[in-house]
């Protein structure tokens, strides 16, 4: 496990060093910011103005309205393709930050290069100096715009599929004239699939994590409450847990 992050943490810097770079505020602009935000969550969000600017985004995605999935693995192109044809006006694509070994993905040559059309060559680029991963089982390349374009079925992952969004519409607890209490709640939980893909589910006030606050008195007594909020919540890459609310 361990080993797993050197390599990804090492591997995406290698090949995104251009993007994190100082060279320019703009340069520093361009790389896929969700790549920054997978790289960043799985390290506990270290200090860095690229980890900055990812965890701004990732709690600007919930801050309503809408409230967006805060990480969308599908916009970072893990398995990227290799172009032969160097374009500097495009955003550079990232990478060999997971899996390689001998057996490559294949890609066709783009018709750019009339002399090798055809031919077969790695689908992912590969950076120097850096171990190579072996493949998981079942390993698979998907083209499927709503979750991660590899496999990320296996446990290294599971700091995506720890990622919650509580969205609570309102929840609202108040005391009629004849001393009955009422409770209206309309709670949505956002979670992560076995390949990044983000889907919601009906939820309720008792489902929330503890670190959840603004609810603590739901069902005592009665008090007066309307509450709004979204709370996400995440564990690192090492099970270190982490959370945010925004409030309205």
């Amino acid at each position: 496990m361990r080993s797993f992050l050197r390599h990804f943490t090492f591997a995406t810097i290698v090949s995104t060093a251009s993007l994190f770079g100082a060279s320019t505020k703009a340069s520093a602009q361009t790389y896929p910011i969700d790549c920054a935000i997978l790289l960043c969550l799985s390290g506990g969000w270290p200090a860095s103005e690229p980890c900055s600017r990812a965890r701004a985004e990732f709690i600007r995605r919930i801050t309503p309205w809408p409230v967006e999935p805060p990480l969308q693995i599908w916009r970072c192109p893990m398995g990227a393709s290799f172009e032969p044809v160097d374009d500097p006006g495009r955003t550079p694509r990232v990478f060999d930050i997971l899996f390689s070994n001998a057996s490559h993905l294949p890609q066709s040559l783009a018709e750019s290069d009339p002399e090798n059309a055809g031919a077969l060559l790695p689908a992912v680029l590969r950076s120097k100096g850096v171990d190579p991963l072996p493949q998981p089982d079942g390993f698979a390349l998907h083209l499927i715009q709503n979750r991660a374009d590899i496999d990320i079925s296996g446990p290294e992952f599971n700091f995506v599929r720890s990622i919650r969004v509580y969205d609570v519409r309102y929840a609202q607890q108040v005391e009629s004239r004849d001393s009955d209490c009422s409770r209206y709640e309309h709670i949505r939980l956002g979670t992560y699939g076995t390949q990044g893909d983000f889907s919601w589910s009906r939820s309720s006030v008792a489902a929330l994590p503890e670190a959840h606050v603004g609810l603590e008195r739901w069902g005592d007594h009665c008090p007066s409450i309307y509450h709004r909020s979204v709370f996400v919540d995440w564990r690192d890459y090492e099970g270190n847990y982490g959370f945010e609310q925004v409030n309205y």
